[in-house]
């Protein structure tokens, strides 16, 4: 009973913090990353900083699509349920293949206090440019800032046969692409990715890579091309995220961000 009160008391004060709240990665997580062909499988999407658990649920109404593709065969996915801590979805697969799961949801808005920026930049790995740009604006400085988030997440359907439509973009805002199937990576290998702004490269993008359980992330730059590629030692799931930042001079704003997620599962060294 007192883990649940004081499990309580901590999901609200992070949702009191706006700041920190933003900062959460927002993901899509399979019940099985490997199903057989007409076996229902359900999704979660949910927001938090403790992969792969379940902690902030997500509003149905802020979801502005939500479409699973396979064998280049795209469809919406179904009305979701509200559970307690995370929006959860049921699809069944029809074909073998690697199907492709893209959720996108409204931008909100948020303002931060002057003293809560540093905080935010740590949590979004912000680099020396946008650290720059803040401190160059003169006192007294506002944070107003408009956000959206992307998540894409794979399963391999069937023995998955010669369906590659998982290398193709599903066209969202922001997006991590796998240059290599990412159903099939074991332990100790790397998976090459490109990261698309609005559908080009977007170059000098922070990835950072989670094992499941895990505090701590590793972070890689993609290059001019939007190209990085990303290091995978352990097997399990695997979350991939990045935070686009930038200045803007709209009203009622100084900043506008897209927050980006995929999830994968690496399979044990020596298996496919």
């Amino acid at each position: 009973m007192k883990r649940r009160t004081r499990t309580a008391l901590f999901l609200l004060a992070l949702v009191c913090f706006a700041g920190v709240l933003a900062a959460h990665e927002t993901w899509i997580l399979p019940a099985s990353m490997r199903v057989p062909v007409g076996r229902p499988v359900e999704f979660s999407l949910t927001s938090g900083m403790t992969f792969p658990s379940d902690q902030i649920p997500v509003a149905p109404e802020r979801v502005e699509r939500s479409e699973v593709r396979l064998s280049n065969e795209i469809e919406p996915l179904s009305r979701p349920r509200s559970a307690p801590r995370a929006l959860r979805y049921v699809w069944t697969p029809r074909v073998p293949g690697v199907a492709t799961i893209a959720i996108e949801l409204a931008p909100r808005s948020l303002e931060l206090k002057p003293a809560e920026v540093k905080e935010y930049f740590d949590e979004i790995h912000a680099g020396p440019a946008i650290i720059a740009q803040w401190d160059s604006v003169p006192k007294p400085r506002r944070w107003r800032e408009s956000y959206t988030k992307h998540a894409t997440s794979y399963v391999r359907v069937g023995g998955a046969g010669p369906d590659s439509s998982w290398k193709s973009a599903m066209g969202l805002g922001l997006e991590i692409i796998p240059e290599r199937n990412p159903t099939a990576i074991t332990a100790g290998e790397k998976l090459p990715v490109r990261v698309l702004l609005n559908g080009s490269p977007l170059a000098g993008f922070s990835i950072g890579a989670r094992h499941e359980g895990r505090s701590r992330s590793a972070f890689v730059a993609t290059d001019n091309s939007g190209r990085a590629v990303i290091a995978l030692p352990a097997k399990g799931r695997w979350l991939f995220f990045g935070t686009h930042l930038r200045r803007t001079s709209e009203p009622n704003l100084e900043w506008r961000s897209d927050f980006v997620t995929m999830t994968t599962y690496v399979a044990p060294a020596g298996t496919r």
